[in-house]
C-alpha cells in the first residue's frame, strides 16, 4: 500500500499515523525518514523568512552588493567549494594568454573597436583608480559587468582616509560632505566584560557608496573616461605591443595596460593562484535595521562572548556596529569571525542563524522591535603571499584582487584610499616609460612586512578546533593588547585601529604585554603555533629593517634619483615606496 503524504496549512509535509503489520515497520521507518527530510528541506530557515520578506533592489558589483537570499545561497556554494576537502586539482579557466608577435600586425587589430592607455576591469573600486589615471591625462576605459553603481550599505571610514582621495585629485572636500551620510563619536572597543576602551574619529563616518561612486563616475566621464556597463570579461591576450581584451559580448578593446579590479574572486587571480585554497578567511554577516533608540556611538571591535560552536566548528565571534545615515533609528551591526577554510567551517547562513540569536542581547533590543531593512554578508579570503605580484606583462591587480588589504580587515575601501596615490603615480610612470613587463609591474605590489606581520593577529583571533587553550583566551589576549596600546597613547592606538602596523608602536605594545601579563605567553605559543611565530619573527625583523631604510637610506637615494637612467629611476622610486608603505611610515597622525 502506498504511503500518502499530507500537507498541513503551513505547507510542511506530514506523515499520517497508520497502523501497519510488523513486516512493514522497517519500510515505515524509511518513509518516516523521507518525510523528516522533506520537512527539513521545505521548512524555511529564519534567515530565509527574514530575507524573503525584505524588498531587494537589483544587485550591484563589489563585496556586499547583493542582499537577496538567492545571492546568499550562491555565495555559500562558492564558500563550500573553497572549504571542500576535494583532493582532485581542477585547472582554473585560462583567462589570460600570452601571444608572441605584435598586435598591430595581427588579424585581431582590425577587429578592435577602440584603443586606450588603460582598461580597468571591475568598476566598483576600479572607478577610483580609473579616475586618478584620467586626471593624469591617460585615456581610460572601465568595464563593469553590472551597472556601475554603489551598494546601499554604507562604507565606514575615517575622514583622514577620505582626504587621501582629495590628495589623489579625484575628489574635492565638498564631495566628502556630500557623500557622508552619518557622523558619530565616540567609538568603542571591548572584550567580554573586561572593560571598554573609547576612541574618537575611528571609522566614525558612514559614507554612501551610491553617492560617492556617482560623484567619481561623473568626474571620470567629464575628464573623457569611457564606461562600458553590462559587459563581462571573456579573455585577455597579451601581445608584445598591447593587451587585448575580448568582452563576453564580442567587442574587442586594446590597451597598453589592463588593471584587474575584479575583487577577491577575479578570474585572473584564480588563474594566477591556480585556485589555491586561501590561508585564512574572514566571514561577515549582519543587517541594517530600524528601531534602535540608543544610536549615537559605534563599536569598532567588540566581543560579547568566548569561543562558541556554530554548525560543526568552533568560532570566536566579533562585532562592529554603526549608526546608519538613512534614519536616526537605523543601525548596522556586523558579526564576523576569522578561520581556516575547512569542510566543517560554518556556512554564511549558519552564521546568520547565530546572528539572529546573539544580536538582540549584544545591542539590547528585541528582534520583534526591529524592522530589518537589509541583510549583509561577505567572504574575504586572504593569502600569506600577498600582495600579489604581476604574473603577466601588461596586467596588474588592484584593490581586493591584489591582496593589499590587511588580513584582519574586511573590505578594501580603506586600503584603496591609502594606496591610491602611490599606485596611480606608479601606473602612470610605468605606461609613460613603457615599463609594463611583469617584473616592473610587480614593483607596484611589493612585499610589505607590516602587512605580512598582521598575519599573527588573524591567527591569534581565530579559534582553534579541539584546542587545549581556554575558550576565553582570545578575548583576554585582545584586551591586554588594547589596554597596552591605550597606555601608550594615540601614536600607537590610532594607526593600529586603521590597519597600519609600525615597528616602534608594535615593539612597545608587545613589550608592555610581556611585562604586564607574562603568564599569557605559553597560551600564545599554543594558540598560534611555533612555525607561525617563527615566520612572524622574520616579518617583524623586516618591519624594523624597512623602517631603518625608509628613515635613513631614503633621503640619500632620493637626492640621486634624477641622475639615474629612466628605468632605474622608475625601479628605485618603487623601492622607496615599498620601504615607506611597508613600514607604515606613510601614515601620519
Amino acid at each position: 500500500m502506498v504511503l500518502l503524504q499530507q500537507i498541513n496549512f503551513n505547507g510542511v509535509f506530514q506523515c499520517p499515523s497508520v497502523n501497519r503489520p510488523l513486516v512493514h515497520r522497517r519500510r515505515m521507518r524509511v518513509h518516516r525518514s523521507i518525510c523528516s527530510q522533506a520537512q527539513t528541506t521545505i521548512a524555511p530557515s529564519r534567515t530565509q523568512r527574514i530575507m524573503e520578506g525584505i524588498s531587494v533592489n537589483g544587485e550591484v558589483g563589489g563585496a556586499g552588493g547583493a542582499y537577496s537570499y538567492e545571492a546568499l545561497k550562491r555565495l555559500d556554494k562558492i564558500w563550500s567549494g573553497i572549504c571542500s576537502a576535494q583532493t582532485v586539482f581542477q585547472e582554473p579557466q585560462q583567462v589570460v594568454s600570452s601571444i608572441p608577435g605584435l598586435f598591430s600586425r595581427s588579424d585581431m587589430d582590425e577587429k578592435a573597436v577602440d584603443t586606450f592607455d588603460v582598461i580597468v576591469c571591475g568598476g566598483t573600486l576600479g572607478i577610483f583608480i580609473a579616475t586618478a589615471l584620467t586626471c593624469k591625462g591617460l585615456r581610460v576605459a572601465v568595464v563593469e559587468r553590472n551597472i556601475l553603481k554603489g551598494r546601499e550599505q554604507e562604507w565606514n571610514i575615517s575622514r583622514k582616509e577620505l582626504l587621501e582621495l582629495v590628495e589623489s585629485g579625484i575628489l574635492v572636500e565638498d564631495d566628502i560632505d556630500q557623500a557622508t551620510a552619518a557622523k558619530f563619536n565616540p567609538n568603542r572597543c571591548g572584550f567580554e566584560g573586561k572593560g571598554e576602551i573609547w576612541v574618537e574619529d575611528i571609522l566614525n563616518l558612514g559614507v554612501s557608496p551610491v553617492k560617492l561612486i556617482e560623484i567619481v563616475k561623473k568626474r571620470f566621464i567629464s575628464l573623457g573616461g569611457v564606461i562600458l556597463e553590462g559587459h563581462g570579461v571573456s579573455n585577455i591576450c597579451i601581445y608584445e605591443d598591447a593587451a587585448v581584451l575580448q568582452l563576453a559580448e564580442g567587442k574587442i578593446l586594446s590597451s597598453n595596460l589592463i588593471v584587474d579590479a575584479m575583487g577577491n574572486f577575479s578570474p585572473v587571480v584564480k588563474q594566477i593562484r591556480r585556485s589555491k585554497k586561501p590561508d585564512g578567511v574572514c566571514l561577515v554577516v549582519g543587517s541594517c535595521a530600524r528601531g534602535f533608540k540608543n544610536n549615537s556611538t559605534s563599536d569598532v571591535i567588540y566581543s560579547s562572548s568566548s569561543v562558541k560552536k556554530v554548525g560543526d566548528s568552533e568560532v570566536q565571534l566579533f562585532w562592529e556596529a554603526f549608526p546608519s545615515g538613512s534614519d536616526p533609528l537605523d543601525r548596522t551591526t556586523y558579526m564576523f569571525t576569522y578561520l581556516d577554510p575547512q569542510p566543517e567551517s560554518p556556512k554564511l547562513e549558519e552564521l546568520l542563524e547565530a546572528y539572529w540569536d546573539l544580536m538582540p542581547e549584544y545591542q539590547g533590543v528585541s528582534l520583534d522591535n526591529l524592522e530589518i531593512l537589509r541583510v549583509v554578508y561577505g567572504i574575504f579570503p586572504t593569502y600569506r603571499d600577498s600582495p600579489l605580484p604581476a604574473a603577466f606583462n601588461r596586467v596588474i591587480q588592484f584593490g581586493d584582487a591584489s591582496g593589499v588589504q590587511s588580513p584582519v580587515s574586511f573590505g578594501g575601501f580603506g586600503s584603496l584610499t591609502r594606496h591610491l596615490g602611490r599606485l596611480s603615480t606608479g601606473i602612470y610612470e610605468a605606461i609613460d616609460g613603457d615599463f609594463v613587463d611583469s617584473h616592473s609591474l610587480s614593483l607596484l605590489n611589493p612585499y610589505m612586512p607590516n602587512l605580512s606581520a598582521s598575519w599573527l593577529f588573524q591567527r591569534a583571533m581565530s579559534a582553534k578546533q579541539q584546542s587545549d587553550v581556554s575558550t576565553e583566551f582570545i578575548n583576554e589576549l585582545l584586551h591586554v593588547n588594547f589596554q597596552s596600546m591605550q597606555r601608550l597613547g594615540d601614536p600607537v592606538m590610532r594607526p593600529f585601529l586603521q590597519d597600519v602596523i609600525k615597528f616602534e608602536p608594535l615593539a612597545k605594545t608587545l613589550g608592555l604585554v610581556m611585562i604586564t601579563k607574562p603568564q599569557i605567553l605559553p597560551s600564545i605559543f599554543k594558540q598560534v603555533g611555533i612555525p607561525v611565530l617563527l615566520d612572524w619573527s622574520v616579518h617583524f625583523f623586516m618591519l624594523g629593517y624597512y623602517t631603518f631604510l625608509s628613515t635613513f637610506a631614503d633621503p640619500v637615494i632620493r637626492s640621486l634619483l634624477n641622475a639615474f637612467p629612466p628605468k632605474m629611476k622608475y625601479e628605485w622610486k618603487r623601492y622607496l615606496e615599498a620601504w615607506k608603505y611597508g613600514a607604515g611610515l606613510d601614515y601620519k597622525l
